[in-house]
């Protein structure tokens, strides 16, 4: 692996090969900089799902979003891999413990990104408190010949100051989440598998830091007792709001998913919003990515996004740089 000509020089002049790294779902213009200006080469070229069992043998790391896939299969086909990055939070899309078992480093970038999802909760939650998505579906529509009929019909807004929002999982995302609702008005309950310390800083113009908290809480007070519930959890094999859940959660309750597709129940979602136990939900993933299921995207109280949370230019310069940062010092051990 070494030899004379390598990026990272040292004692002896020892320097790495070219590292080819497949930068399959992009990085920011930035962390490709860091890359290269190292030594590696990084190409930014989308290769199909399908071509990568042949085509990532070309390559010695992979970085990923959401849209790759890397599992045991493609790992398997590729003995020459030696690294797997994930630009954002989750890892369900890599086999992790098998890549590890195969001597694969396997990083992401926890931290970049939790500003923007954060921010994402509450545009989703300031929306869909006023209507927002229904009404920019309909006003175009509607707005030249029946407006009087559409203001009465979302003339029944609230406002998120007063009200308690439960968060369900407290890691980094989640005390965003908070540190933005204390500073709404909002009470907080929050709930995770692991003990976490309610204690917050929340960092306001000028530079100004004062102290909050947060109230601890059991998954099933924030199911029966909040206004608004935010979801921010690993996946896991079931949902975590399936029909009976829904069924306990406070008359008119407002959802939001921005964590991953299948912590809801899709179509009992749908039958909850249709009944009024849930008054909206906003989601940013879903069971079927990239193709949702139509139930869903044409329910009038369901906002919709992409599954964009990460997608600011903020963050994805903070992933790039941290993403960049990881693969060199990975390559510097090896």
């Amino acid at each position: 692996m070494w030899n004379n000509h390598s990026p990272f020089g040292g004692p002896g002049g020892k320097t790495l090969d070219m590292i080819k790294i497949l930068a399959n779902d992009g990085i920011d213009p930035i962390g490709k900089k860091m890359l290269e200006d190292a030594g590696f080469f990084v190409d930014t070229n989308n290769i199909p799902q399908d071509e990568l069992p042949e085509k990532l043998k070309n390559y010695d790391a992979i970085t990923v979003r959401s849209a790759t896939k890397v599992r045991k299969a493609l790992i398997d086909a590729t003995p020459n891999l030696k690294l797997i990055g994930r630009g954002g939070v989750g890892v369900d899309n890599i086999d992790v413990d098998y890549a590890k078992e195969k001597g694969i480093g396997v990083y992401n970038t926890p931290a970049s990104s939790s500003l923007s999802v954060a921010e994402l909760v509450f545009a989703s939650l300031f929306g869909a408190v006023r209507f927002l998505p229904d009404s920019n579906r309909k006003m175009p529509v509607d707005g030249g010949t029946k407006f009087n009929d559409l203001k009465k019909a979302y003339a029944k807004g609230v406002e998120l100051r007063g009200k308690t929002l439960g968060i369900v999982g407290f890691g980094r995302i989640g005390r965003e989440v908070a540190k933005i609702a204390i500073g709404v008005g909002m009470d907080v309950l929050a709930y995770d598998l692991f003990d976490f310390n309610p204690e917050l800083d929340l960092v306001l113009g000028g530079g100004i830091t004062v102290k909050a908290s947060v109230k601890k809480s059991t998954l099933d007070e924030i199911i029966t007792t909040a206004d608004f519930i935010t979801l921010h959890t690993p996946f896991i094999d079931k949902a975590l709001f399936g029909a009976e859940e829904l069924a306990k959660t406070k008359k008119g309750v407002g959802l939001v998913n921005i964590s991953r597709g299948g912590l809801i129940d899709e179509l009992a979602l749908v039958d909850a919003l249709n009944s009024g136990q849930v008054s909206f939900a906003a989601l940013d993933v879903f069971d079927n990515e990239p193709t949702p299921r139509a139930e869903i995207l044409t329910h009038p109280k369901i906002s919709l996004t992409p599954h964009i949370g990460a997608a600011t230019n903020e963050a994805q310069e903070r992933i790039g740089v941290e993403l960049a940062s990881l693969i060199i010092e990975h390559f510097k051990k090896a």
